[in-house]
C-alpha cells in the first residue's frame, strides 16, 4: 500500500508542477489541464522511474502469493497432501 500511494502522490505532483509552470506561462482552464496531463504522463514515466519500479515489485509479489494460496487450496480439495 506505501508504494501505491508514493506512486500516486508522486503522480500528483508531477502533474501539479508541470500545470503551476504553464499556468505561469500563460494557459489557462481546460488547455491547461489537457496540456499538463500530455506533458506530465511521459514525464512521470521517466521521472518515477523507482517508484514504478517498486510498486511492479509489490504487484508481483501479491500475485505470486495468490497463485501459491490457490494451488494449496486445489490441493487440500483434491486431498494432495
Amino acid at each position: 500500500m506505501k508504494a501505491f500511494l508514493t506512486y500516486s502522490v508522486a503522480r500528483l505532483a508531477v502533474f501539479a508542477v508541470v500545470a503551476t509552470i504553464l499556468y505561469f506561462v500563460g494557459l489557462r482552464s481546460f488547455l491547461l489541464v489537457a496540456v499538463a496531463l500530455l506533458i506530465s504522463l511521459p514525464l512521470s514515466y521517466f521521472v518515477l522511474r523507482r517508484q514504478r519500479e517498486a510498486l511492479a515489485a509489490v504487484v508481483e509479489h501479491r500475485v505470486e502469493g495468490r497463485r501459491q494460496r490457490r494451488t494449496e487450496i486445489r490441493d487440500q480439495l483434491r486431498g494432495d497432501d
